[in-house]
């Protein structure tokens, strides 16, 4: 009934490219989830951001690229939850730990881990000079309660601290952060969003026990060497996507080739698009 009226009555034809650009919508996220067939690809997501060598300028780059994952998580409707975060000295963000929960956040989120690169004229430079920042993202998949992972008590190391930064919309500002080494492999995961050490404790083992359950996985699958060239040095010539703001605009995925000229569409969140050309590469593969 609506293609009849469509030519005559405009609120036909507006509500006709509604329902069309809904379905176009509807079958490309079909289309991706389709794409989506790892074991762990349906879970949660626990994600790291670390910024590169160079300081403020890779610090404020990280909280950028933290802002575009919350942005996207946000339209695709997934719930979000910073759970450590440490604020940069002038600007930006040290390193931010948070969960995605939604339906295929890992396998979506996991095909932008790694390296990526901005250039721009630096807002924080006098000379109005152009530079080049780094920052990495690692994603794991949030294990569930009946998956075991077997850590010995005696293999952790567990600090307490005060929780930096200004809180605000990130983290309570407490004195019962909670801070674990797991000794064995050396990785550190932290939590200080929760109100008490009790809290901070439970959130910081879920996230170190997704951790272990990941590097388990990796060994069984014999893919240790490409996860570690993932984390090799965050700087030139390791990223997956440049984001350039200057001297012209555009961003573009070195695996995939895909490009961009809308950035500030793609740092508002809009990444489908590279994460299906990523996915669409791989199978291929």
């Amino acid at each position: 009934m609506l293609f009849e009226f469509a030519e005559e009555d405009e609120g036909s034809l507006t509500e006709l490219r509604q329902l069309v650009n809904r379905l176009e919508h509807e079958i490309t996220e079909a289309e991706t989830e389709m794409l989506l067939s790892g074991e762990n690809d349906a879970r949660n997501a626990i994600c790291t951001i670390h910024p590169g060598a160079g300081g403020t300028e890779s610090q404020d780059w990280a909280e950028m690229l933290l802002r575009m994952y919350l942005k996207w998580a946000e339209k695709r409707g997934f719930k979000t939850d910073i759970i450590d975060y440490q604020q940069g000295d002038e600007a930006g963000i040290k390193s931010v730990t948070f969960k995605v929960e939604g339906e295929y956040a890992y396998g979506l989120l996991a095909a932008e881990a790694g390296v990526h690169r901005l250039v721009r004229i630096s807002p924080f430079d006098q000379n109005a000079r152009r530079h080049t920042s780094f920052a990495s993202l690692f994603v794991y998949p949030e294990v569930d309660e009946d998956i075991e992972v077997d850590i010995n008590e005696k293999d952790l190391r567990v600090d307490t601290y005060r929780s930096s930064g200004a809180g605000g919309q990130h983290i309570n500002v407490t004195d019962s952060a909670v801070r674990i080494t797991h000794l064995p492999t050396g990785i550190v995961v932290s939590c200080q969003n929760q109100r008490s050490q009790h809290q901070n404790r439970a959130v910081a083992m879920q996230v170190l026990r997704s951790r272990l359950y990941e590097l388990e996985v990796e060994k069984r699958q014999a893919e240790t060497a490409e996860l570690e060239a993932n984390k090799q040095d965050i700087s030139f010539g390791s990223q997956i996507r440049n984001y350039v703001l200057a001297p012209y605009r555009l961003v573009k995925d070195a695996r995939t080739k895909l490009e961009k000229g809308d950035v500030d569409s793609v740092l508002d969140g809009n990444i489908d698009e590279f994460i299906k050309q990523y996915l669409l590469s791989k199978k291929a593969a």
